[in-house]
């Protein structure tokens, strides 16, 4: 094993020993407020093909399309069902039908604007989500943040030791033109001089996971 992989390892373990685990980021949240609550409905995708849409007497909302002409604060307003629409004019969220539940009682400002987050994400991003974030969440702490920081910003304390400027997985400039596969390909086979190859560490599952975890990171 290569003496600079080594120190790097030793060190990952170190960290990950004693870090406190960071706030994760929004649309990971809400990703999880979406599965529990929103998928039945609007489906995974978000399209409106939830197992449930076939019941209803209305078509729910493909969400990756009509989110895009909707401000965060009408989408509050729609979430929580509490305001007066600048567009219907009425005392309620329901802008296409009196199906839609009022969340106001269920999730509070802060998951309302992490639902939105992923919202966001379903309706913009080309990249699909390759595995289970939830997964991918704990391995990113476990192995990533020693370089890439606990919110992915580049700014893990590996940064205080040596001269490296990590990628800021934060940055969808910056992470959306790199394609699933790229990431895989960078995470397989490690890039330049430091960031370090991690097949055999993580298995192709556990790298899928891991991608789609940066992919919310960055949205």
């Amino acid at each position: 094993m290569k003496p600079l992989f080594s120190l790097t390892v030793m060190l990952i373990l170190l960290v990950s020993a004693t870090a406190t685990l960071a706030s994760p980021p929004p649309a990971y949240e809400g990703m999880r407020l979406y599965v529990s609550y929103c998928q039945l409905c609007h489906g995974p995708g978000g399209k409106g093909d939830g197992p449930l849409s076939r019941q209803m007497k209305i078509t729910p909302a493909d969400l990756t399309t009509t989110l895009r002409s909707r401000s965060d604060t009408i989408l509050k307003k729609i979430i929580s069902g509490q305001g007066r629409q600048t567009i219907t004019g009425r005392n309620r969220h329901n802008l296409l039908s009196e199906a839609m539940p009022e969340w106001s009682k269920v999730f509070n400002d802060s998951q309302i604007d992490a639902l939105i987050a992923f919202l966001r994400f379903l309706s913009t991003s080309r990249h699909d989500l390759m595995g289970d974030p939830e997964v991918g969440h704990s391995i990113y702490q476990k192995y990533c943040t020693v370089c890439h920081g606990e919110e992915g910003e580049g700014d893990g304390v590996m940064t205080t030791m040596l001269s490296i400027l990590p990628s800021d997985h934060s940055n969808s400039i910056e992470m959306n033109p790199i394609s699933n596969d790229q990431l895989v390909e960078i995470i397989n086979n490690g890039k330049g001089q430091f960031m370090p190859a991690w097949k055999g560490v993580l298995s192709p599952g556990e790298i899928e996971t891991l991608v789609s975890y940066i992919r919310l990171l960055s949205n």
